[in-house]
């Protein structure tokens, strides 16, 4: 309807998945200190969460960039995002200050997300 709302809903869906696409590469960069976090926070097979999850995030971001299969792509970052709020960020839990408000941010920054890509299902 209005050239500007393209550009701006292009502009937001490469910003979006570019973010995923970035944390995914972060996976396989970062593997080993992941890997540590994530088998200190009690996740199963650690190292292969941290792989797969990565696979997840990559594929997830580029589907939302190129709008390619986009439901499953947003259902790829949700397969991620759920189960990696409740179990790597569960400030709740931590009882160093600094550590409990690092974990809260993250953790709603991941409620946000999850509920952008359940609106972006619509």
């Amino acid at each position: 309807m209005y050239p500007l709302y393209d550009v701006l809903h292009l502009i937001g869906q490469i910003v979006f998945g570019a973010y995923f696409i970035r944390a995914g590469i972060n996976h396989f960069r970062q593997e080993k200190s992941l890997t540590a976090y994530a088998s200190a926070m009690k996740v199963p097979q650690p190292k292969t969460a941290v792989l797969v999850s990565g696979v997840l995030l990559i594929l997830g971001g580029l589907g939302i960039v190129f709008t390619v299969y986009f439901h499953l792509a947003l259902f790829l970052v949700l397969l991620f995002l759920v189960p990696a709020t409740f179990m790597i960020h569960p400030y709740w839990k931590h009882t160093d200050p600094q550590t409990r408000m690092s974990n809260e941010i993250n953790f709603y920054k991941n409620i946000a997300l999850i509920g952008a890509i359940l609106f972006m299902f619509y």
